[in-house]
């Protein structure tokens, strides 16, 4: 019988609840949908008892306004003694509460720890056309507010929103036309590879029972603008961005070798965290260096497989955030991941359902079970703002041969160069990077990124309708532009 050191932290429980109802009347909310969760981790480790067991309880932040949601769910499961927290928004944040409390698990601070999460955007959309709403019998609950987790730092300057950058829909697409560019592909060659990237991660949701879309779709079908498909930011179909249209409840159970012994919860449910990084870019998108690559995820990442001894094709499940392609690409490229891999266990974010910050619950949860069945080991990489907070984790069937261990990068990162912004810029400049933003009708304006001679980078957008449909046919990136303070923005002959 193996020896193992008794604060070594295990996740032996993980539970995915999906609520896809034709009949919204009878939708459950949003902290019902966690605790269902809950019970269903405890359930995954055979053992029911681990639900009056519990010393915390985080909760990812999300779009509701429990002020306290875990204190809700811990005493209508029987741990009014949990201590409960509400996290930070930010898809990081699941990964990076695994890695505290297993962190605390270890020091012997604490023995079994929740992390849970959970939304109802899509019964919360179809009641709300109904005129109905919600129940929200937990918001009228009077509760202090939970101690906090992470700090909500804001993802965008003044400067960026006033010139029109501010949605994860505009710049992870600014984002993929720098890629194109720099693999020298044309506007149907790089169109046809995300759309084939992308049919691999429809394969898996479409075998996966808690993914919520599971219609099977070609790289033809998801490049394709439709009227159920339609253009979002170019070239991102509707298919190709994060879909939070979703009804989820997700949990994570974790607790120490000890106390799974102690209450008999079979070796065979054991996953062992063996490492974690974590690290962030710079808050501001348009402060980075360049949009094609990332020295947040390259550096996070490689730590990662560093600590755990470990090369990329020594790991056999991955999930990689996913919420745009562009995001799955930087993270491929950085680390050097074969573009014929299959880089998801959930689906991804457009097809398996992206519950907002949550997701990453779902995506340990699908990895766990990936490693109980083929005993591989799995990866994890977490993302929250634009390509910005960065979280990582390596699971395995059996254990680290050192102790959990996480590590801050954030000394390294801080390391590589920023960009200076040009908030009035007047001149010549060369694009460097856009898109075309489009509403139900078609293309409603473009943003442009370009650089000035001295290097600073200067964000401008038109509404051009010619100018736009060009911009969708040939490579402008490279080009010339006349840039004038009032916003306008001409081509160079």
């Amino acid at each position: 019988m193996e020896k193992l050191d008794k604060r070594l932290p295990i996740i032996v429980g993980v539970g995915q609840y999906k609520q896809q109802l034709d009949d919204v009347t009878s939708a459950l909310e949003q902290y019902r949908l966690m605790e269902e969760a809950v019970r269903l981790a405890a359930g995954d480790a055979g053992c029911p008892s681990l639900l009056n067991s519990i010393d915390q309880m985080l909760v990812i932040g999300g779009m509701w306004r429990y002020p306290d949601p875990g204190r809700l769910i811990s005493e209508s499961i029987g741990s009014p003694q949990a201590r409960t927290f509400l996290t930070a928004m930010g898809g990081n944040m699941p990964q990076a509460c695994v890695s505290e409390v297993c962190e605390l698990i270890a020091a012997n601070q604490i023995d079994v720890a929740v992390i849970t999460g959970g939304e109802a955007v899509y019964s919360k959309n179809k009641l709300k056309k109904l005129g109905l709403e919600l129940s929200r019998d937990g918001s009228e609950k009077e509760l202090d507010p939970a101690t906090p987790y992470g700090e909500n730092i804001p993802m965008s300057s003044e400067h960026e929103r006033d010139s029109g950058f501010y949605m994860p829909t505009q710049i992870y697409a600014l984002f993929e036309s720098a890629i194109r560019f720099s693999l020298g592909e044309t506007h149907q060659e790089h169109r046809d590879r995300i759309a084939a990237l992308w049919e691999g991660f429809n394969k898996v949701a479409v075998s996966n029972p808690f993914a919520w879309v599971r219609s099977p779709m070609t790289a033809e079908e998801i490049k394709t603008p439709s009227p159920s498909n339609r253009m979002v930011g170019y070239p991102y179909t509707k298919s190709m961005n994060a879909n939070s249209f979703v009804d989820y409840g997700g949990a994570i159970i974790v607790c120490s070798v000890e106390k799974a012994q102690m209450l008999g919860i079979s070796r065979d449910r054991w996953i062992f965290p063996h490492v974690a990084t974590d690290g962030n870019a710079s808050y501001l998108f348009s402060q980075r260096e360049s949009f094609h690559e990332s020295p947040a995820m390259r550096i996070t990442g490689q730590r990662c497989f560093e600590l755990a001894g470990l090369s990329v094709d020594e790991v056999g499940h991955m999930d990689l955030y996913s919420c745009f392609p562009s995001c799955v690409q930087l993270i491929m490229t950085e680390l050097g991941i074969s573009s014929d891999r299959v880089v998801t266990t959930t689906g991804g974010l457009p097809f398996f359902g992206g519950p907002m910050n949550s997701y990453v619950i779902h995506a340990i949860a699908s990895t766990v079970d990936a490693i109980r069945e083929t005993g591989e080991m799995g990866y994890v990489h977490a993302n929250g703002g634009y390509a910005t907070k960065q979280a990582c984790g390596i699971y395995g069937s059996t254990p680290p041969s050192k102790p959990f261990r996480r590590v801050n990068v954030q000394s390294e990162i801080d390391k590589n160069p920023l960009r200076e912004v040009d908030e009035n810029p007047k001149g010549q400049a060369t694009i460097e990077a856009y898109t075309v933003m489009h509403n139900r009708e078609g293309p409603e304006i473009a943003l442009i990124s370009s650089l000035m001679s001295d290097g600073r980078r200067a964000l401008t957008t038109t509404d051009d309708e010619f100018l736009m449909a060009e911009m969708m046919k040939e490579e402008y990136i490279g080009r010339p532009v006349d840039l004038d303070v009032d916003g306008s923005i001409g081509l160079v002959a």
